[in-house]
């Protein structure tokens, strides 16, 4: 009888990986052949599955991430900047065809922004570019971005269900589908996740439901646990047909980008420690909200002491690594 295999990660992610470049001060409306002036501009992390590696790193979770990138500097610089989180990063693969990697516009209006992508490699991974046996050596698995994810899309349903039979969990955030169509392999998707994890619109678009109540009602037919995220007011949780909601934390944002990529972090730090969906979702809240004082999804997470103080305050118990 053969033993289990030891799982050496808390945590496999699969997705794309880019740099965010943030433009401040522009116009919501912007007329073409004039020169307009922005306030701001910042370099940061991004992409929600990169986001969600680096921070969660950063709470303490063993965390292996898979992606593919181009020959390119922003490239180079994302990989850098991932990697000082502590996730491990050995299985990062390079793209030798000139594609580059793909980069994140985002022009903020206050709250509503403007978000300009290019795929680049994000729309090249294939299932041939991950190491399988690597992310069965976790005890959980995570995909964001699925309809980002062109070339991995069609062969996700068997990625899930592969890693589903070596016993991982699943958790899933869509995020926004481009096309606006919502369907695709979603729907073979569903049967496998154990978590989801869209927000409040994501959530309402995928099920063709006009509120938040008919949408958690039908993906709860689907998937065991589905945490929304609902911005500033909290997050709604329903699983084993309770629903409950927990109150966002307040803050006086500094930047929201990237905040639901960080209550994700939050929530599956509690998920792959085995705490309670309620506990899960306030952890969630809590690094969501420790995310907006910082630019970008990452920036309030390279600091240290604002992270170690920021949980304390609000009776998180991660471990901050150092």
């Amino acid at each position: 009888m053969h033993s289990p295999p030891t799982k050496t990660l808390d945590i496999s992610i699969a997705g794309e990986i880019n740099l965010d470049l943030i433009l401040y001060g522009l116009p919501e409306v912007m007329p073409v052949e004039r020169e307009l002036l922005g306030t701001d501009f910042q370099v940061t992390l991004g992409s929600s599955s990169a986001i969600l590696a680096h921070n969660l790193a950063v709470l303490g979770s063993r965390v292996g991430f898979v992606t593919l990138v181009g020959e390119d500097p922003l490239g180079k610089i994302a990989v850098e900047r991932l990697g000082e989180s502590g996730a491990d990063l050995s299985r990062v693969r390079v793209s030798k065809d000139g594609t580059a990697t793909g980069v994140t516009l985002v022009l903020p209006h206050g709250t509503p922004r403007h978000i300009l992508t290019y795929p680049g490699t994000m729309a090249d991974l294939r299932l041939a570019d991950l190491d399988i046996d690597y992310l069965k050596s976790a005890k959980h698995f995570h995909l964001s971005s699925l309809f980002l994810l062109h070339a991995l899309e069609p062969d996700a349903p068997a990625l899930f269900k592969e890693l589903k039979e070596a016993g991982l969990t699943i958790s899933l955030d869509t995020n926004d589908d481009p096309s606006g169509r919502w369907g695709g392999v979603l729907p073979e998707l569903l049967e496998f996740v154990d978590l989801l994890l869209p927000n409040e619109g994501e959530a309402c678009r995928m099920t063709g439901k006009n509120t938040l109540d008919e949408a958690l009602a039908e993906l709860a037919l689907r998937v065991h646990c589905v945490a929304v995220k609902c911005g500033s007011r909290g997050s709604v949780v329903r699983v084993a047909g309770e629903t409950f909601t927990v109150s966002g934390v307040p803050v006086k944002p500094v930047d929201t980008i990237g905040a639901g990529d960080s209550f994700n972090a939050g929530f599956l730090f509690g998920w792959l420690n085995g705490w309670p969906p309620k506990e899960c979702a306030y952890a969630g809240n809590v690094t969501g909200a420790l995310s907006t004082l910082g630019v970008g999804g990452t920036e309030a997470f390279r600091d240290r002491d604002l992270v170690q103080n920021f949980l304390q305050l609000h009776s998180f118990p991660g471990k901050v690594t150092k």
